[in-house]
């Protein structure tokens, strides 16, 4: 365990489970508020999604997906219609995640609207919480992702295609508070551990950041990944596909117009996977 406060959580899911605990009025008045908010935001605010504003939650993403955001946000691909529902989802874990921290005893402050000053322009988001002095992010995730991307500090900077880490500095920076890590919960079963960003230097990542801003002022667009070589038991089958980076952007179809994902061509799987091909693909 990287915290503390895991032991006592750990320690508070075990009482549970053995109908050893209660909780209080006020946590359960807490995550009923939290959970209405949450609701409220996702269906009830009448906000328009896609409006473009450079924020704590995109400024560490990829710079040629915010120049997609605030230029053509027309071309993206349609949301699907459980993406409301995934987005609620991780708002309930962190509500109630937080809450069981409250009853297990751990002390924290409570999220705060924070305001990032750079050269030029300011960037604001809202914290989840405050541990020892340190902020910390809340994050549900998928199976596969808190298996493989949350391992480790190294392996979710090596694939950081949501701007986690950059959203963390930016926090930090702002708040004056030091940088902490990630509360991670599985959506699958229910696990949850905690990540420190153990590696992560603040001046560098505010650079970062502050080379992002510059970027989108500029309103230049430049792709951020190039494609790669298609690898089959370690060898090169001959065709290009994309690059990690890119797979889960909402504008890849319009940034590769010669993208086509197509099962891959070397599979012998009844039900091939799908990868995504850039250019004339060749079957070996």
């Amino acid at each position: 365990m990287h915290h503390p406060a895991e032991l006592a959580l750990h320690q508070y899911m075990e009482d549970a489970v053995k109908g050893k605990t209660e909780m209080s009025e006020e946590t359960i008045e807490q995550v009923s508020s939290d959970i209405a908010e949450a609701l409220q935001k996702q269906f009830g605010s009448g906000k328009k999604r896609g409006d473009f504003k450079l924020r704590m939650s995109n400024v560490g993403r990829p710079t040629c997906q915010l120049w997609y955001e605030k230029n053509k946000p027309e071309v993206a691909l349609p949301l699907p219609t459980t993406f409301i529902m995934n987005m609620m989802l991780g708002d309930i874990v962190e509500a109630v995640f937080k809450g069981l921290l409250k009853e297990a005893g751990v002390k924290y402050e409570e999220p705060e609207h924070v305001t990032l000053e750079l050269d030029g322009t300011s960037v604001n988001g809202t914290y989840d919480i405050v541990v020892n002095g340190a902020v910390d992010d809340v994050k549900s995730a998928s199976d596969w992702s808190y298996r493989n991307k949350f391992e480790s500090y190294e392996k979710l900077a090596d694939g950081d295609g949501f701007g986690y880490i950059g959203q963390l500095a930016g926090y930090a920076k702002a708040s004056g508070k030091d940088v902490g890590g990630w509360w991670v919960v599985n959506k699958a079963n229910g696990k949850f551990k905690y990540l420190p960003a153990s590696g992560l230097d603040l001046d560098t990542e505010i650079a970062k950041i502050q080379k992002t801003a510059d970027t989108v002022k500029e309103n230049k667009f430049e792709r951020c990944f190039q494609p790669v070589p298609e690898k089959f038991r370690g060898k090169e089958t001959g065709n290009k596909v994309l690059n990690d980076g890119c797979k889960f952007c909402a504008y890849r179809f319009d940034c590769w117009d010669n993208l086509k994902e197509h099962p891959a061509v070397m599979s012998q799987a009844k039900m091939p996977p799908i990868v995504a091909y850039i250019g004339d693909i060749v079957v070996p």
